[in-house]
């Protein structure tokens, strides 16, 4: 048994999926298959119920689960004491994000991080804002990606970037020719929104709210990416970080109009657990998510030495 099929393992009951633990372990969804069917055949136990809805660990694989996570850790463990024996970083760093930041802001930076540290692999974990909190808080993920950033007192926030919001309209709907819009004009329109607990869904409330529009929300989705659909389609318009449809403007499936009445933007922050010392391989993907900025990265070292 390899630690790579506990890690996968892991990734399923975690995420209820097959094919998203084949995506963060990069193998196709049938070698994940084939690594549960070992681990059943080696313990000679049902490890997973799997319906059409949903896929359940076992009460059998429940304890293997526990007891997988407690290895893994000592694995990461492992591998961080023997860094301290090596000049260069290695291992694995587990990066939570919200799916428009790990799509839209940071791929570049992860070709960078492969270039500049080949031995350090950054695994992305796609989650809403509020299991990212608890993941980092809890060890989970050795840093967090989120919006709107909110105050943890576990949790230490360092700046990593700011997106422009832009109103976001098929190439077919009379706005698509301006280049600017008032908010204002935006009251009684179909609208596609985020879902009503997100934080960017919140902040755009407000924003209409204090230009004084109301829009008619005809759908609210939790993912950037259906979204972006559902304004192609025509279901609606929507208010989205420039940076996550530069894809489709450049295609030109959708048009961005920029707001006229300023220039509102979607604070992103880096989040790491308060006091917990930083791995090699953890601080060389700050250096390059951080731009060697040498103030965020002293206050990243400060916050968790």
């Amino acid at each position: 048994m390899q630690i790579d099929t506990l890690r996968v393992f892991c990734d399923v009951v975690d995420t209820r999926s097959f094919s998203e633990a084949a995506r963060l372990n990069r193998v196709t969804q049938s070698a994940v298959s084939q690594r549960i069917r070992a681990l059943e055949r080696m313990f000679d136990r049902k490890l997973l119920d799997r319906t059409p809805r949903a896929i359940q660990p076992t009460a059998a694989g429940e304890k293997l689960y526990e007891a997988a996570r407690a290895v893994l850790a000592r694995y990461e463990e492992l591998l961080e004491i023997m860094q301290e024996e090596s000049f260069e970083p290695m291992g694995t760093v587990t990066i939570a994000t919200i799916h428009s930041v790990g799509l839209h802001e940071i791929q570049h930076l992860i070709k960078e991080l492969f270039r500049s540290h080949p031995k350090v692999t950054a695994r992305l974990v796609y989650r809403r804002s509020d299991q990212i909190y608890d993941m980092v808080s809890k060890g989970d993920a050795d840093l967090g990606l989120v919006a709107f950033p909110k105050e943890r007192r576990e949790l230490v926030q360092i700046p990593f970037t700011e997106d422009r919001l832009v109103v976001v309209v098929p190439p077919d709907h009379s706005f698509a020719k301006r280049d600017k819009i008032p908010l204002a004009h935006l009251d009684g329109i179909n609208f596609v929104a985020f879902e009503r607990d997100l934080p960017t869904r919140r902040a755009i409330d407000r924003l209409l709210r204090e230009y004084g529009s109301q829009v008619n929300i005809t759908m609210a989705l939790d993912n950037v990416e259906t979204l972006k659909r559902a304004v192609e389609i025509g279901i609606g318009i929507s208010i989205l970080p420039r940076a996550s449809v530069r894809t489709e403007v450049a295609a030109g499936t959708l048009v961005e109009v920029e707001i006229a009445d300023g220039v509102f933007t979607r604070p992103i922050a880096i989040l790491l657990r308060r006091g917990r010392t930083l791995s090699k391989a953890t601080e060389a993907v700050l250096q390059v998510f951080l731009e060697n900025d040498p103030k965020r990265l002293a206050l990243a070292r400060e916050a968790t030495s």
